[in-house]
């Protein structure tokens, strides 16, 4: 009678087996990403349906003729080409280089002069930055009305304070050659999330530095211009970058305010994309110039960061 003895397990169905293991343990995380994507597939089908899809439409749609009611044909660059020629466009670009030109520089010094003032030890110093950063969560619209009667021509508060100094008062939002200059006055309105952020940078600064250059005999300017400066620079950078990218898009202020005008003089290339597309309904026009806008402020943001390498120092 032959000998028998128990089966040899195989190493596909051994449970101790170095494969089974690894067998499981890919089972194991593929069920983790399953449960992960499924918590966001919210955000997801949010994310493709409301930011990924507009995005390679308005692609699609800049080569057309579309408008609001018509899909259109496709009609190749022509739609580019039309810009060329397109007075109010480069009237539009103009405006906002010309309403970037002035609020990037007054905001900047502005918004860090009010940084410095708030990193001094005073009393009731957090009641001080709680009130300066309060406008910026005022909505864009109730601002722009508040400051239509700020800078009403006949009825306004500061037209009623320069006549009290004897200063000639001006039509700010019905004069062509004031509208932009008080668009830019109304910007320095909301420069509360800049200066946080600068507030922010001046405290990482070591006090060590101040202490060093005091015992050199710098003065307080020459602190100011030879320490802080140059350790803000990074931070003076990011609220330029975010800055630029904001001015150009410009929209709401201008919008309620004064529709563009007088005389198309606050005609912003945002506000004119903006009737292009739902005033006079030409969706591949208004969709060719948001690509534009998009090179535009790619370009300039990438020139910016390149530049950067000359005048923005890093600690350490």
């Amino acid at each position: 009678m032959a000998a028998t003895f128990p089966p040899i397990p195989s190493l596909a169905t051994d449970p101790n087996s170095a494969a089974t293991r690894r067998a499981a343990a890919r089972r194991r995380e593929v069920r983790r990403v399953l449960t992960g994507l499924a918590f966001i597939s919210p955000w997801i089908v949010g994310f493709l349906a409301f930011s990924a899809y507009p995005f390679f439409a308005s692609l699609y749609y800049s080569f057309r003729s579309t408008t609001l009611l018509r899909p259109g044909t496709f009609v190749g660059l022509d739609n580019y080409r039309y810009m060329l020629d397109d007075d109010l466009f480069w009237l539009s670009l103009r405006n906002t280089l010309y309403f970037l030109s002035f609020s990037i520089v007054i905001g900047t010094v502005c918004s860090l002069g009010m940084a410095m003032l708030l990193n001094q030890r005073v009393r009731g110093l957090s009641i001080y930055r709680t009130i300066f950063y309060l406008p910026t969560i005022v909505p864009l619209s109730a601002v722009a009305v508040i400051w239509i009667w700020i800078l009403n021509p006949r009825y306004g508060i500061l037209n009623y304070g320069l006549d009290g100094l004897g200063i000639p008062t001006v039509g700010w939002f019905s004069d062509p050659t004031w509208a932009m200059p008080g668009l830019v006055v109304v910007s320095l309105w909301g420069l509360g999330n800049a200066v946080i952020i600068y507030l922010a940078g001046l405290q990482d600064i070591p006090a060590e530095l101040y202490e060093a250059a005091s015992l050199d005999g710098a003065s307080g300017w020459q602190r100011t211009w030879g320490v802080t400066l140059p350790l803000l620079t990074p931070v003076i950078l990011f609220n330029t970058v975010v800055g630029l990218i904001g001015g150009f898009q410009y929209f709401v202020e201008p919008y309620v305010i004064t529709g563009g005008g007088p005389a198309d003089s606050t005609l912003t290339y945002a506000l004119y994309l903006y009737q292009t597309a739902f005033e006079y309904r030409q969706a591949g026009y208004a969709s060719a110039m948001a690509w534009v806008l998009f090179v535009l402020i790619m370009a300039v943001t990438l020139l910016l960061l390149r530049s950067s390498k000359r005048w923005v120092h890093y600690q350490g």
